[in-house]
């Protein structure tokens, strides 16, 4: 009966398979085009979670543009998602000496000083995030307003959880929770 039935199939199938016009293999790399910005593709990665891709991404863009303020927060913030806050800690600072004026630099460093138990010089970073955004983003006053409680209450042993946002520049804003 099966047989049959596979006999039956295979009637319906066209005699020959049509030949692709460009062949088996998968196309190839057109050097000729703009390749796509790096920071952009490591934006979107961060947004997908992709955090030691995006890392390698803004690495590449590094290449190109040079260790600019906005790549340094970038690589500090894909390390971060990576758990690596001594590293996210220097590429933050170093991106902070250069351009001191961008509130999600500031926002980063605090949340990865709350992560190492900083809670005093993570809240003075959010108050100046919180300082140069004017007050205009919600994870960094949810920032501030976490360090603020943290540090009334130091000595509370009783396990809490607690969302850090971090904020990345450009049309995302990415969120790491972490339990405490």
């Amino acid at each position: 009966m099966a047989v049959v039935a596979a006999a039956a199939v295979a009637g319906c199938v066209p005699d020959r398979i049509p030949a692709l016009k460009d062949g088996p293999f998968a196309p190839g790399i057109d050097h000729r085009k703009e390749a796509e910005d790096g920071v952009e593709v490591g934006n979107r990665l961060m947004a997908a979670g992709q955090h030691e891709l995006a890392l390698e991404a803004f690495t590449r863009a590094a290449l190109s543009e040079g260790l600019t303020p906005e790549i340094l927060t970038a690589m500090g913030t894909a390390n971060l998602g990576l758990g690596r806050l001594g590293q996210a800690e220097d590429l933050l600072r170093r991106a902070l000496k250069e351009e001191e004026d961008r509130p999600e630099t500031w926002n980063n460093l605090g949340v990865v000083l709350m992560e190492r138990g900083k809670v005093t010089e993570a809240g003075q970073m959010f108050h100046r995030a919180y300082a140069l955004d004017n007050g205009e983003s919600d994870s960094i006053r949810d920032n501030l307003r976490l360090a603020l409680e943290k540090s009334a209450n130091p000595d509370k042993t009783v396990a809490q959880n607690y969302e850090y946002k971090v904020v990345q520049r450009g049309n995302a804003d990415f969120l790491i929770r972490k339990n405490r």
